[in-house]
């Protein structure tokens, strides 16, 4: 029998302790093992997708897991902190910083090297799996703190251009006040959408969005199940503004549209301000619509902005998940059991 200890590849130094049955809970194991996939992906020469703005689009291109995390994921000096703070934003919010899923710091130095929010997303979804493999799409559920997280980031790559990028041409007195914020939307979302586009030689990886392949509605995985793909923060600001509705005779302020809102509030406020109470501003702007979640898009949205021979064919095959989860991790996994699954795919109960 082996001895080695339970395990997740290229983990050799973070805040979770993988011998214990407490770091393979469905929340730990959502941003651990996509870090772990990135070392794995690293380690067989491979990069990640990566969706990023180009001089007036988003582009599909390739980035190497070093470029993602901003250090070398085999250097004895990169430490996973996991549900930590990118430390380096606290500058820009007024109290404290959010936690995001994935904090890569230098150990020697305790440097924060990149703050990276984690969506490990399965493949196809609800609304794609009917479809041609090609148009299979993933959803993604964004939190609010993801925002913050996105507003920061993009403060990061504007630096002091931000004075120049947020214009003076939107005047509203209540920002509560979906009547009169409503007629300003368009430009708030082209704002976005120029902002994206402009700091495309600034932008860095922000969202991690592995994705796991399974046949169709099935739950049983497709031979080649995993890969790895990446927004960088202007890809994800661009992408926020083609999802939001930006037509000037809407009624109601949606998800995607409040979320462009809260995304430009707080560049806003940073530009007259120096820095964005978030709380506030979530709190505040909420149109009569929970805050649980900034939004969500299906896959059958995602499928155009993601869509690659990648997506169609993950490079990682089912047969290396054992190179991934490692000394017996698997046997720690509880994982939820879903009864519409257990009726799918239970011979003969209907017979």
């Amino acid at each position: 029998m082996s001895s080695q200890k339970p395990s997740l590849f290229g983990l050799k130094s973070s805040n979770r302790d993988f011998t214990s049955k407490n770091s393979w809970g469905k929340n730990q194991f959502n941003s651990s093992f996509p870090a772990s996939l990135c070392c794995y992906l690293d380690s067989i020469g491979r990069t990640a997708c990566y969706i990023q703005t180009a001089a007036d689009s988003l582009k599909i291109s390739e980035t190497s897991i070093t470029n993602i995390f901003g250090i070398d994921p085999k250097d004895e000096n990169t430490y996973f902190a996991f549900e930590a703070t990118h430390s380096p934003f606290q500058k820009y919010v007024i109290g404290s910083l959010p936690r995001t899923d994935l904090v890569i710091q230098n150990k020697t130095t305790g440097a924060c090297l990149a703050g990276l929010e984690v969506k490990l997303t399965a493949l196809p979804d609800n609304t794609t799996y009917d479809l041609l493999n090609s148009d299979y799409g993933s959803e993604i559920v964004v939190r609010p703190d993801t925002i913050v997280y996105l507003a920061c980031s993009i403060a990061r790559a504007l630096g002091t251009s931000i004075a120049e990028e947020i214009g003076d041409g939107i005047n509203i007195s209540n920002w509560s006040d979906a009547r009169e914020v409503l007629p300003h939307v368009a430009k708030i979302v082209r704002s976005i959408r120029n902002i994206s586009i402009n700091i495309y030689s600034q932008q860095k990886p922000f969202l991690l969005q592995p994705v796991w392949k399974t046949e169709g509605k099935s739950p049983v995985l497709a031979e080649n199940c995993l890969d790895v793909f990446c927004w960088s923060d202007g890809g994800f600001a661009y992408f926020i503004s083609c999802i939001a509705d930006s037509n000037p005779k809407a009624t109601k302020i949606t998800r995607q549209t409040r979320t462009a809102i809260w995304l430009y509030k707080m560049l806003l406020d940073l530009k007259s301000n120096g820095c964005f109470d978030h709380h506030k501003i979530i709190d505040e702007l909420s149109y009569n619509t929970k805050n649980d979640k900034a939004f969500a898009s299906a896959g059958n949205v995602t499928n155009k902005y993601m869509k690659c021979d990648r997506l169609t064919k993950p490079v990682i095959s089912r047969t290396e998940i054992k190179n991934i989860i490692r000394g017996g991790g698997q046997h720690l996994l509880s994982p939820e059991r879903r009864f519409d699954a257990i009726i799918y795919n239970t011979p003969g109960l209907f017979s």
